[in-house]
């Protein structure tokens, strides 16, 4: 039945005209300085930038950017069609929406953590989805994260960051493919059912108006 699915959206997406594999999706994740509890408000706007990693489609590529190195993500993310996060819709993309002149909420985007919520009608962390669904949980979590930065552990955090990035692209692409993740409830495997039908069909919100002077 999913093979056939499948080949329905292929056919599907072949009779409007779309050509889904060229679009340039980003896959993201971003690692703070500090947490809520530090900043004293729960607005993510509150927060610091350590490094924001990403997968970009276009080239195949991984790559991490550190604050002070933000200027060279925002040609990027301006040409992309698609951004593609965990919780990023209302927690990344803020973030970075403090740092960037322009609205990155312009550009078309699949946060998966509110794509499952829709979907099961409570959260579930990405760690539990990647045991169920990959076989294989995070490297750490926000905390080691949080603490490595404090100590000077740069490169560390850099690579949990780059991890999570991994992990995210790989649910994202199983999801695609198959209509469902997969999670663990007690004993129990079980699988939320998503529609991924509208996930790469570009929207109107791609046309983005590129604000800085690259």
């Amino acid at each position: 039945m999913r093979a056939c699915l499948c080949a329905a959206r292929k056919r599907v997406s072949t009779e409007i005209g779309i050509s889904i594999s060229f679009m340039r999706k980003i896959v993201f994740d971003i690692e703070t300085k500090n947490f809520f509890q530090e900043t004293g408000s729960n607005d993510p706007a509150s927060l610091d930038i350590a490094v924001v990693c990403i997968y970009d489609s276009s080239r195949d590529a991984y790559e991490s950017f550190f604050e002070e190195e933000l200027p060279k993500l925002w040609p990027i993310m301006e040409k992309s069609d698609l951004l593609i996060g965990f919780n990023s819709d209302h927690f990344d993309i803020p973030i970075l929406n403090k740092y960037y002149s322009g609205d990155l909420t312009k550009i078309k985007s699949i946060d998966l953590l509110k794509e499952v919520r829709k979907a099961l009608g409570r959260r579930i962390k990405l760690d539990t989805l990647a045991e169920a669904t990959l076989g294989r949980g995070k490297t750490a979590n926000g905390l080691a994260a949080s603490k490595w930065w404090k100590e000077g552990k740069k490169e560390e955090v850099k690579k949990y960051c780059l991890d999570d990035v991994k992990i995210t692209r790989e649910i994202y692409d199983y999801a695609l493919k198959n209509g469902c993740l997969k999670y663990r409830d007690g004993k129990e495997i079980k699988e939320i059912k998503l529609d991924t039908s509208k996930w790469e069909i570009p929207s109107e919100k791609t046309a983005m108006t590129h604000t800085l002077p690259f």
